[in-house]
């Protein structure tokens, strides 16, 4: 018997909680932006009527308001959105104990058992709907299917406020005439490499040998083709009873030998970046931080350090990655590969530290809110959709959506 999985998607979730306080702007464009005081600033959330008048995340400002002039902005609350995100949780809990939060504002629910008291999956999300806009008065759109992928394809599918049900007999016509980059874990580069061979949809990929797809992208592009044509099986797991993960690394040998500062300052933001991301998405800090270093000649070298206080910051990890490199005796030699790990982790919940000097903790407050406003983003419009501007156009083979990953 196939599984019933749904996921759950927060329709605009933080322009949504904003919304709740400031209920004059319900029937106005409006959004939520990282420093409404700058309008350098980048919109993370809008509203539909935002939405309708070309308004995008990850936009900034000024780029917003030459495409709606009335727009409305107003600063993020994160700690609001955990509070909400905790209670929308706690109603999926009242239908399912298998529930799997993805994001601050996404869960997938095994509701497979669920079904001889609750009704079908269809009803049950439908349920699950009506509860949290009666009771918090925000909406989410429910995707239905018997695999988690599909079903965040059908959260994604129709918004907002609304139930897709994807179904065996139904998947290939409604996924497969999408765009491939459509598809979850297809990122930007992999759609335009896609594309150029004649790749554009996800019914195209379906049907490409694995093969083929192995021999361009490795594992991963298994991993997608197996994807679009509904193979996934992972299961929704308990959050007690997830992998204990202990580091947390990413690596890449480069395209070229790293050669400069320059180059070491674009290679360790890069990969910095990701191991901080994925910190905070496990929600745990690093006590200490790994590098290793092999060069042309494949001699590795490896360094470690112990943190005064835990971090999932990428620009913490990348000063102390740095520094670690620098450490070396060999400092001046060529870099073929460099990896950066995380390691000795703890609980972000249970990392927290009195700082005896107020300005720096508001400023590393403010550092923290800004990379969970990415993290946003990109779980929003994948891996590429925002990075730092020293990895445009670099020569290093830092594509970010490929970079290996470690734990």
């Amino acid at each position: 018997m196939d599984r019933v999985i749904l996921h759950c998607d927060m329709n605009g979730f933080f322009a949504s909680v904003e919304l709740l306080d400031h209920p004059e702007l319900r029937n106005r464009p409006m959004a939520v932006c990282g420093n409404p005081k700058n309008r350098h600033g980048i919109i993370v959330a809008k509203n539909e009527l935002a939405k309708k008048a070309g308004v995008k995340t990850a936009e900034t400002i000024w780029q917003a308001r030459k495409k709606c002039p009335d727009l409305q902005v107003v600063a993020p609350h994160h700690e609001k959105y955990q509070y909400y995100s905790r209670l929308i949780n706690e109603i999926y809990y009242q239908y399912t104990d298998l529930v799997e939060p993805f994001s601050i504002d996404e869960s997938w629910l095994d509701v497979t058992h669920s079904q001889k008291l609750l009704g079908s999956g269809k009803e049950i999300a439908d349920q699950i709907r009506e509860t949290i806009k009666s009771q918090l008065n925000l909406t989410l759109s429910v995707g239905v299917s018997f695999n988690k992928i599909f079903a965040k394809m059908g959260s994604e599918y129709k918004k907002p406020d609304a139930t897709t049900e994807i179904t065996r007999e139904n998947y290939k016509d409604i996924l497969w005439p999408l765009p491939v980059g459509e598809l979850f874990f297809v990122g930007q580069s992999m759609a335009e490499r896609l594309c150029k061979i004649g790749i554009v949809t996800i019914g195209d990929l379906a049907v490409t040998p694995s093969e083929t797809l192995s021999s361009m992208f490795g594992k991963h592009g298994v991993l997608v083709w197996e994807y679009a044509n509904g193979k996934e099986a992972e299961p929704v797991t308990f959050a007690l009873h997830r992998k204990k993960i202990k580091s947390v690394g990413n690596g890449i040998t480069f395209r070229r030998d790293l050669l400069t500062q320059k180059d070491i300052d674009i290679a360790v933001a890069g990969l910095s970046d990701t191991v901080a991301s994925r910190l905070r998405q496990y929600q745990m800090k690093a006590a200490g931080i790994r590098v290793e270093i092999k060069d042309p000649e494949f001699h590795s070298i490896r360094r470690q350090t112990q943190l005064e206080s835990p971090t999932n910051l990428a620009h913490e990890i990348a000063r102390i990655s740095k520094e670690l490199i620098q450490s070396t005796k060999n400092s001046h030699r060529p870099i073929r590969l460099l990896t950066i790990t995380g390691i000795q982790l703890v609980d972000e919940s249970m990392s927290q530290q009195i700082s005896l000097f107020p300005e720096q903790e508001q400023l590393r407050n403010e550092i923290e809110r800004l990379e969970r406003t990415l993290d946003q983003i990109r779980e929003k419009y994948g891996t590429g959709s925002v990075h730092y501007g020293s990895l445009l156009h670099n020569d290093l083979g830092l594509d970010l959506e490929e970079i290996k990953e470690e734990d």
